[in-house]
C-alpha cells in the first residue's frame, strides 16, 4: 500500500509539474515592454501571446532561438482582435533569430519599414526557419525605398496569409533569401504611395515560390524576379544572378504596368497566372546591371498563363538590352484581347497558344461585363 501511494503520489506530482512546464510556455503580455521582457527570456517551445490593443513600434529583437519541433511563437492572443503595433521607425527588427513564429499581428503607418527580418549582419549564419502567418502591415513609407515586410539573409522561411496594402518600395523584399515560400497572400496598392513592386526577389535570392497571391495595382511591377542589388548585400557571394529558381504560379494579378519581371535572373518559372489589364506590358526582360560577372537575364518559362489586354498593352513584353529573350519560352498560355482581335508579339514563337478576340463575344469586354473579370480572378488557377 505504502509502495502504490508513493507510485501514485509520484505519478501526481510530474502531472503537476508538466502543467506548471506547459503553463510557463505561454507567457501574456500587454504592452510592448512585457514584449521586450518576455522575448529576452524566451526559449524553444514558448508562446508570447499579445493581449489586444496598441503596441509601440521600434523593437529590436534579436538572437530568439526555437527549435524545428519547438519554435518560438509570438501571437495575437485573440485572432479577430490583433495586437496594433504603431510608433516609431518600424515595428519589429528580428536579428538572427532561428524558428520564429509571428502570427496575427497588424502593423500599421511605418515611415521606415514594417516589420524588418534580417541574419543581423552575419552573412554566414543566416536567419532561419522564420514563419509569418495572418499578419496586416498598412501604410509603410509612403515614399522611397521603404518595404512592408523586408528580408535580408533568411531562408527556409513562410509568408502566409498576409495582407500589404500601401508601401513606398516593396510589399515584401528579399535580399539573399532561400528556400522560402510566399502563399495565400495579398498585395494591394493605395493613392499616394510609391510602390515600386508588389514582391521583389533579389541579391542572390534563390529557390523560392510565391503561389495563390493575389496583386492588385502593387506597385509598376508586381513581381521583380531579380533586381539590382549592390555587391556588398549579396548572400551568400556574389554569383552571375540576382535570382535563381524562382516559381511564380497560381496568383491572380490586375493593374500594374507589369505582371512580373526577370531582372539579371537565371531561369524563373510563371505558371497558371491569371493576369487582368496590365498599364503597360505584360512582361519585362531587363538586365539592370552592366558588371560583366552577370550573366544576362536568361531561361525563364511563361506558361499555362491566362491574360486578358487591352489597347493599353501596345508592347506586350518589354526587352531590355543585354538581356537574352531568345532562351525564354513561351508555351500553352490563354489570350484575349478585350479591345480587339491582336495576337500577341512574343520575343519567341509561343508553342500552342490560344487567341481569343471579342469578335461576337461583348461579354468579353471589362467596360460591358465587368464580372467576367471578377469571374477571371475568381477561377483563374
Amino acid at each position: 500500500m505504502i509502495r502504490r501511494a508513493c507510485i501514485f503520489g509520484m505519478f501526481l506530482t510530474a502531472i503537476i509539474l508538466s502543467r506548471s512546464v506547459a503553463r510557463a510556455r505561454e507567457i501574456r503580455v500587454a504592452d510592448s515592454d512585457g514584449l521586450v521582457l518576455a522575448a529576452r527570456e524566451a526559449g524553444p517551445g514558448m508562446t508570447i501571446l499579445l493581449e489586444p490593443g496598441e503596441y509601440s513600434g521600434g523593437l529590436y529583437l534579436r538572437d530568439l532561438a526555437g527549435t524545428e519541433e519547438n519554435p518560438i511563437v509570438i501571437a495575437g492572443a485573440d485572432p479577430n482582435d490583433p495586437p496594433v503595433f504603431r510608433g516609431g521607425g518600424q515595428a519589429l527588427h528580428l536579428a538572427d533569430c532561428r524558428y520564429l513564429a509571428l502570427r496575427n499581428l497588424r502593423a500599421e503607418g511605418f515611415p521606415a519599414n514594417g516589420i524588418n527580418v534580417d541574419d543581423g549582419g552575419s552573412y554566414e549564419t543566416p536567419a532561419h526557419g522564420i514563419v509569418l502567418e495572418d499578419v496586416t502591415i498598412l501604410g509603410t513609407g509612403p515614399e522611397g525605398n521603404h518595404d512592408a515586410l523586408k528580408m535580408s539573409g533568411v531562408d527556409r522561411f513562410v509568408v502566409r496569409r498576409c495582407r500589404f496594402e500601401g508601401w513606398g518600395g516593396s510589399g515584401i523584399d528579399m535580399v539573399g533569401c532561400h528556400d522560402g515560400v510566399i502563399e495565400d497572400c495579398t498585395f494591394v496598392g493605395r493613392e499616394g504611395f510609391s510602390q515600386s513592386n508588389g514582391v521583389q526577389l533579389k541579391g542572390g535570392t534563390a529557390n523560392v515560390l510565391v503561389h495563390r497571391c493575389l496583386f492588385r495595382d502593387a506597385g509598376h511591377r508586381s513581381i521583380n524576379l531579380g533586381g539590382s542589388t549592390g555587391l556588398q548585400f549579396f548572400r551568400l557571394g556574389v554569383g552571375d544572378y540576382e535570382a535563381k529558381d524562382i516559381t511564380i504560379a497560381g496568383n491572380r494579378f490586375t493593374g500594374s504596368s507589369a505582371a512580373v519581371a526577370w531582372v539579371t535572373a537565371d531561369g524563373g518559372h510563371v505558371h497558371h497566372n491569371t493576369i487582368v489589364l496590365p498599364e503597360k506590358w505584360i512582361l519585362r526582360i531587363l538586365q539592370e546591371t552592366a558588371d560583366p560577372r552577370f550573366h544576362p537575364s536568361h531561361g525563364g518559362v511563361f506558361e499555362h498563363n491566362l491574360v486578358v489586354y487591352d489597347s493599353r498593352v501596345q508592347v506586350f513584353v518589354n526587352v531590355g538590352p543585354r538581356t537574352a529573350p531568345e532562351t525564354f519560352t513561351f508555351r500553352h498560355n490563354v489570350w484575349l484581347d478585350a479591345d480587339g482581335c491582336r495576337r500577341p508579339s512574343l520575343p519567341v514563337v509561343e508553342q500552342d497558344g490560344v487567341y481569343l478576340c471579342d469578335v461576337g463575344a461583348e461579354a468579353y469586354k471589362p467596360s460591358q461585363n465587368p464580372e467576367f473579370l471578377t469571374e477571371l480572378l475568381q477561377n483563374g488557377d
